[in-house]
């Protein structure tokens, strides 16, 4: 019985004790909840001019020459030390100095310099991207050392998006990008569009010649007026292998490789050339002496 009644004592002892602390501390704990009232909307105003800083400088940099990848690394980098530069300001809002917010941020630099080496690396793959230009917004590129590829759609300050052929997003390390080798597909406006294909060598080699020649001069899609050749490419196990190589526009090269092969079957079919293919011949001879 005397523990109870000593414990309800001590209870009612810090009790008395947390009303007086709050009763002498009235003004301090208003004004601290007026300093985070202020201090929210502060951030809520300082968001609105985030937002119409970066809408100014997007429209800015839409009306100039820069490409669409050094506007959105621009964009990105933008946002960032602009919400860095808000937040430091509403810290020295709430009576920290600016001095001692400064030295802890000195301090901690190096301790998140090192937890964030590949993000500094990707920032700075970034920069590079920008600087050099390997590829551009709207560009299709392949990545060797791990063979991504799609059309580049993003050039952010730490990573790079590419929209592959059937519509997935491919998000990449900027550091990836310019530590390996890529082939940028689309860079140049036309491509040589190389094919070849094989006759049997009883066909006629110089009619199936003549024949790819003429596709090549009659399809809209190639251009004449670049060096065309057919030729002799290798004498197979199969057939004789011919090649062929014409110039395109860039965006027609697959419309023109999958009409190109289409038209070489029907007219080769239409001349009686044979395409091989690869089969077996069974020859069965007769012991006649068992018969």
């Amino acid at each position: 019985m005397e523990e109870v009644i000593e414990t309800t004592q001590q209870t009612t002892e810090e009790v008395n004790a947390l009303l007086q602390y709050i009763q002498n501390n009235i003004p301090s704990l208003i004004g601290f909840a007026f300093r985070v009232f202020l201090a929210i909307l502060f951030f809520i105003l300082g968001r609105l001019i985030i937002k119409w800083i970066r809408k100014i400088v997007r429209k800015t940099l839409e009306k100039s020459t820069v490409d669409k990848g050094v506007e959105q690394f621009i964009d990105s980098l933008l946002r960032f030390v602009l919400y860095a530069v808000l937040i430091f300001t509403i810290v020295t809002k709430f009576g920290v100095d600016p001095a001692s917010v400064a030295a802890i941020i000195a301090s901690a630099g190096v301790a998140v310099g090192l937890a964030l080496q590949g993000s500094l690396s990707n920032f700075a793959g970034g920069v590079l991207i920008l600087l050099l230009k390997p590829f551009v917004v709207g560009d299709y590129i392949i990545e060797n050392s791990q063979g991504n590829e799609g059309t580049v759609k993003e050039i952010q300050m730490f990573y790079t998006k590419l929209a592959t052929v059937d519509n997935k997003i491919v998000i990449m390390p900027n550091s990836m990008l310019t530590s390996s080798s890529l082939v940028n597909i689309t860079h140049m406006n036309k491509r040589n569009l190389i094919l070849e294909v094989s006759i049997s060598y009883e066909s006629d080699i110089k009619l199936a010649k003549k024949i790819l020649s003429d596709l090549m001069h009659e399809d809209e899609l190639i251009d004449n007026d670049m060096e065309q050749k057919v030729y002799v490419s290798e004498l197979g196990d199969d057939g004789v292998v011919l090649g062929m190589r014409g110039w395109v526009k860039t965006e027609d090269y697959w419309t023109a490789r999958w009409k190109m092969l289409e038209n070489i079957k029907y007219a080769y079919d239409d001349a009686g050339i044979e395409i091989p293919y690869h089969k077996m011949d069974v020859n069965v001879k007769k012991d006649l002496h068992n018969l």
